[in-house]
């Protein structure tokens, strides 16, 4: 069946449809990895976007739910050059086709997506339509997606209830923003108990449990639309426990301290972006997953100081608080799959709670 990727400038690639046949309008990002489809699929942190692959062939070893990091795909849509008919993998045991089917997930291949890719560089990230209306009307259409807003997914994409992983050694809580697996599963490999909590959870529930240190994690849209979130994470910030955040967590803890944020033109999605430790000058090979940053060019150094930037365009990537056991980062140290080049911060991150036990 033939399908229509409109883009809210009226461009319009035609492909053919795959998945769900139903119409959906999204942001459109577009991702750089060239393995790890599933774990793309299945990051909480794209909720309210659809994605665009940018490597050519996807699909080709099908899908291993053991991969999973989270229990649900969660783009509104999923755009390739060309979908793999055929998997082959000793670990397959479903496609991408009928696991797109399966969660009513609608996308389209068979399009230019190097031309796509170049025009979201030059344009910036833009809203569009999937459809498979072939009468599709643009006057009605275009209005729609100038209007599309991600809003506040953080919502939809956290956990309901507490949840407890058991360890023998520091209890560390998580705060689920739209958590990926792993990272309860990296602090899990380390010995840790983790308690995971809803991304609403007041901030004394968490410390009246005593842990040994907060997780911050990584979750979908604009860190500015969760007011409530910040609120409670600036009270997080006024305690001596330590803390580490990741991505979103990252830029919810700067806008708790009195930092800023911004939107970046493209974002950074993709398993290669380098980035630096401006303390050790070492360059990292990355995993990242977000469109907006922390502004370091108004931070007070009295609240923090830049500790990681990307080396292709020079934002931020990390920040150390000044006079509080709290770093956090912008890319994603549990990388799953790799590179896991910057593994080790969970190593810091147990430093910080006492050492090994």
């Amino acid at each position: 069946m033939i399908a229509f990727l409109i883009l809210e400038d009226g461009r319009v690639f035609k492909g053919i449809s795959i998945g769900s046949r139903r119409e959906v309008v999204s942001e459109i990002v577009f991702n750089t990895s060239m393995t790890g489809y599933l774990e793309v699929l299945t990051d909480p942190s794209y909720a309210g976007q659809a994605v665009v692959m940018t490597y050519p062939l996807i699909g080709n070893y099908g899908i291993c739910f053991q991969d999973m990091e989270s229990d649900r795909p969660w783009p509104d849509g999923f755009i390739v050059r060309e979908l793999s008919r055929m998997p082959g993998n000793f670990r397959c045991e479903s496609s991408i086709q009928n696991f797109l089917e399966k969660h009513d997930i609608p996308g389209i291949a068979g399009i230019d997506t190097r031309a796509l890719t170049k025009l979201l560089r030059e344009k910036g990230t833009m809203n569009g339509m999937i459809t498979t209306n072939e009468h599709y009307n643009m006057e009605e259409i275009l209005p729609r997606l100038k209007a599309y807003r991600v809003g506040n997914v953080v919502e939809k994409a956290t956990c309901t209830d507490k949840k407890v992983l058991e360890g023998s050694g520091y209890k560390v809580a998580l705060l689920d923003l739209g958590a990926k697996e792993q990272i309860a599963k990296s602090l899990q490999d380390r010995g840790c108990e983790v308690t995971i909590y809803p991304a609403h959870t007041p901030a004394e529930e968490i410390l009246e449990s005593a842990p040994d240190g907060i997780m911050l994690s990584n979750g979908p849209g604009d860190p500015k639309s969760c007011t409530q979130i910040i609120k409670e994470i600036r009270k997080l910030y006024a305690s001596d426990v330590p803390i580490f955040a990741i991505c979103l967590g990252h830029q919810l803890m700067a806008l708790a301290a009195g930092a800023d944020t911004y939107k970046l033109k493209y974002g950074h999605r993709g398993g290669n972006h380098p980035v630096k430790d401006l303390e050790t000058g070492r360059v990292y090979i990355t995993a990242q997953n977000h469109g907006y940053v922390a502004d370091t060019d108004h931070l007070d150094a009295n609240i923090a100081v830049p500790a990681f930037i990307n080396v292709n365009d020079g934002t931020n990537e990390g920040l150390k608080y000044t006079g509080k056991q709290i770093f956090t980062v912008q890319f994603h140290p549990e990388a799953c799959p790799g590179p896991q080049d910057s593994g080790y911060l969970f190593d810091r991150f147990l430093e910080m709670m006492g050492g090994d036990r």
